[in-house]
């Protein structure tokens, strides 16, 4: 009995400790560690609840903490009404030397209105990259997160490269990302063009963040919540135990050979600052270094990659190549994933 007397005196004593970690960002008379960083829609308080009423003529509006933050665990309840596209930006900054519309700039958690959409909870780099880092339609059931009509309970942990979220208690971004690692977090209402939407409110409250032991306040990733990896020649732990590897080092040919070589090619191809480049010849097929191919074969599989090409390019990604079928000019026969400059092919 006097065991679990003082069990139940320490989990009281670490659920209030957890609780003054927590820090609300909403003062009850005031915003005055809040700015405006773009815009000119109003952001008002009123019994704790800040709102932003939409406007015709000014860019989309942020209001903003004049603190910058690094890892944290951010929650916040928000109200979009129908008709409106909303946000949170989060580790985001300002950059001065680009036209007004598109100053602030950095992660951006999505609040869209939109049912047939759906992109609430997904994770847009804002007048940055202009994509969805996460793109949520990777997460049917974090599509189905947000609710109209109603106030949404948000979540944000940032730690280190990994940004998730969640919606009403739903798993929503899993997102590996390394282009911002501190900044300010903001409120948004969007631009708009429609006389119709003059007047609508997006409101938030009880916006609380946790930068303090925030490791042991975590959340368990679900397995529907895919998660994407954008963090360059790194594997998640996540990857690893689903048994992701490398197909090349970064750093050297090996695991490659020419495809009508025994060797690597010895000229046509570059390896420089882990990225494998082919380069510019006088666009005839498979010419000047040729294809390269694994020396390791594969049946069944999934395989990514990230890739660029220059203006006119004609390239691809070929699989199940047989390179007994080919040995004469151009390239090894197999299924292709088509790499071409749709603009201006050759």
């Amino acid at each position: 009995m006097q065991a679990l007397k003082i069990l139940f005196i320490l989990l009281i004593f670490s659920n209030v400790f957890s609780q003054e970690n927590w820090k609300s960002l909403i003062n009850n008379d005031n915003l005055n560690n809040w700015e405006i960083k773009q815009g000119s829609a109003k952001f008002v308080l009123e019994n704790g609840v800040i709102s932003a009423t939409s406007i015709l003529n000014t860019p989309s509006t942020y209001l903003g903490t004049k603190k910058q933050y690094d890892d944290f665990i951010l929650e916040f309840e928000v109200f979009v009404d129908e008709g409106l596209n909303s946000g949170v930006q989060f580790r985001s900054s300002i950059n001065n030397n680009v036209p007004v519309h598109s100053r602030v700039y950095g992660y951006q958690f999505e609040l869209d209105t939109n049912e047939y959409r759906g992109w609430s909870g997904g994770v847009y780099d804002q007048s940055r990259k202009n994509f969805f880092l996460y793109p949520i339609t990777r997460n049917e059931k974090g599509r189905k997160a947000f609710k109209n009509g109603q106030w949404n309970k948000a979540r944000i942990e940032a730690v280190g490269n990994s940004i998730k979220t969640w919606i009403n208690g739903v798993q929503c971004a899993n997102l590996m990302d390394p282009l911002s690692k501190n900044g300010f977090i903001a409120l948004q209402i969007h631009n708009i063009s429609e006389e119709s939407l003059v007047g609508k409110m997006v409101k938030w409250k009880n916006i609380r963040i946790l930068t303090k032991n925030i490791t042991q306040y975590l959340s368990i990733s679900e397995d529907y919540a895919t998660e994407i990896n954008n963090v360059d020649n790194v594997l998640s732990a996540t990857q690893i135990k689903n048994n992701w590897r490398f197909l090349w080092n970064g750093d050297t040919s090996e695991g490659w050979r020419g495809a009508k070589l025994n060797t690597f090619p010895e000229k046509g191809w570059e390896i420089e600052n882990n990225i494998l480049t082919v380069l510019a010849n006088d666009g005839s097929e498979s010419s000047f270094g040729g294809d390269i191919v694994t020396l390791e074969k594969f049946s069944n599989f999934e395989f990514e990659l990230d890739f660029k090409i220059s203006k006119g390019a004609n390239s691809g990604i070929k699989y199940f190549v047989d390179t007994n079928l080919n040995q004469g000019a151009g390239s090894s026969i197999g299924l292709e994933y088509q790499i071409l400059d749709d603009k201006k092919p050759p």
